[in-house]
């Protein structure tokens, strides 16, 4: 069985969403960006880029299979 690519962007939402959040509470509580807060970040907006590709190709072929 086949991940549908919502289901894949959706998880990769999430996992931008958690590490934005660690990278948050690591600024915080270190007191300043370092190399695993800036990497944490990194690994953020490729998950947000992947994912948000990943709603987009979904919705893109969602449309092309309701077209006759």
């Amino acid at each position: 069985m086949r991940r549908s690519p919502l289901f894949s962007g959706i998880i990769y939402v999430v996992l931008g969403i958690i590490f934005t959040l660690l990278a948050i509470q690591y600024v915080n509580s270190d007191g300043g960006w370092s190399f695993f807060s800036i990497l944490l970040v990194i690994l953020a907006t490729f998950d947000f880029g992947s994912g948000l590709r990943m709603i987009k190709i979904h919705f893109i072929l969602k449309k092309q299979k309701n077209e006759p």
